[in-house]
């Protein structure tokens, strides 16, 4: 132990010298080992706690007490709480709004003739939280006007929940086709809202007009011969000297045929008589004919006779009488086909008048129209 110490003292001597050579100069003192001397005593202080820390005992295996190393906890952020998404007003918020109910009139692709009149009518409820006054109007916003206002006035208050029909008068155009017409309601500051249509196709149309099967609803006449005209009772008999016109059909005709729909129309019994029919009145669709074959009975052994006569297809308007074709006839074993264009009479409502004029002497002129009519080809 004597030993080490001594070296540990020998050891303290050098270090210190060597620190010595290090430090800065001081000013010279009194004492001039005084710095010496305490440097070396303070650090023989230091070697001395070291050799004692170094010698004291410990027991055997023990460590020293753990550090604590435990991180601090740290709170979570709050969660972030999205805002409620924003909705759309609903209907009852809305001043001015509409929901279609029905189509009162005209159903959509209802088919019209050209240049037909309709009335249109649409059945709205008023959903919004306004009154539609008188000053709101219908206007026409885009698509086939068909003659249809550009705005009109609502006739009467609808408050917010009621129904109303709301019509505008319209006319199918011209031509063929389908038309869609889109109309809105306006308020009185100009705005427009809820849109509805009428949705229409055009087509000729035509019922026909059977003067076969409309011939007792005629007015016949027999005249002729100087004198004046008689009215004739439809279905004869055929032996009534003023003429007569009755149906018969299956009867054998000049070119052998014995056709189903025969109507015979005798003139007045007199040189020159004549008989004429003025059927009611009915409206030409553009494109109808009339169609018909004319000639005469056979005798009854099937040769033909001695008829001679003219016959005529005249209509009525506005009480006058025009022609619309003159066709001279004998008895010659064939019948003549007639086929007629009427459509420069379209949109008229005219009244067809067949008639019968003797060439001569009426005797044997059993003349026949068969199947007369009008149709659409």
């Amino acid at each position: 132990m004597r030993r080490s110490n001594r070296l540990s003292l020998a050891l303290a001597v050098l270090v210190v010298a060597a620190l010595a050579c290090n430090l800065p100069q001081a000013a010279p003192s009194a004492e001039p080992n005084a710095a010496f001397t305490a440097a070396a005593l303070t650090v023989a202080a230091q070697l001395t706690q070291v050799a004692q820390t170094q010698s004291a005992p410990t027991s055997a295996g023990s460590l020293p007490p753990p550090t604590n190393t435990s991180l601090p906890t740290i709170a979570p952020p709050p969660p972030t709480i999205a805002p409620p998404p924003t909705l759309p007003p609903t209907p009852t918020q809305i001043c001015d709004a509409a929901a279609f109910v029905t189509d009162v009139t005209v159903p959509d692709g209802t088919v019209f003739a050209p240049n037909t009149a309709f009335v249109k009518t649409w059945r709205l409820k008023n959903v919004g939280i306004c009154s539609w006054t008188p000053s709101y109007t219908i206007v026409f916003d885009h698509g086939d006007q068909m003659s249809g206002p550009s705005a009109q006035a609502l006739t009467s208050n609808v408050n917010p929940g009621q129904t109303v029909d709301l019509s505008v008068n319209l006319v199918s155009p011209a031509v063929n086709g389908s038309y869609k017409g889109y109309w809105k309601l306006r308020n009185p500051s100009g705005v427009t809202f809820t849109q509805f249509y009428a949705d229409v196709k055009v087509a000729v149309l035509s019922s026909g007009f059977d003067l076969y099967t409309r011939a007792p609803d005629a007015a016949w006449i027999g005249g002729g011969g100087g004198g004046g005209g008689t009215i004739l009772t439809f279905g004869g008999p055929d032996s009534d000297p003023n003429g007569f016109v009755m149906y018969r059909s299956g009867f054998l005709l000049e070119d052998g045929s014995s056709p189903s729909k025969i109507l015979e129309t005798h003139p007045k019994w007199v040189d020159d008589g004549v008989i004429s029919g003025e059927y009611p009145a009915y409206t030409i669709v553009a494109g109808e004919r009339f169609r018909a074959k004319i000639g005469f009975l056979a005798k009854a052994d099937g040769t033909c006779g001695v008829g001679k006569v003219k016959f005529q297809l005249n209509y009525k308007e506005g009480g006058s009488l025009h022609p619309l074709g003159t066709w001279t006839k004998n008895c010659n074993g064939n019948l003549m086909t007639l086929d007629v264009d009427l459509s420069s009479l379209a949109g008229h409502s005219i009244r067809l008048v067949l008639a019968v004029l003797a060439d001569g002497p009426a005797s044997q002129d059993w003349a026949v129209w068969v199947a007369p009519r009008v149709v659409l080809p």
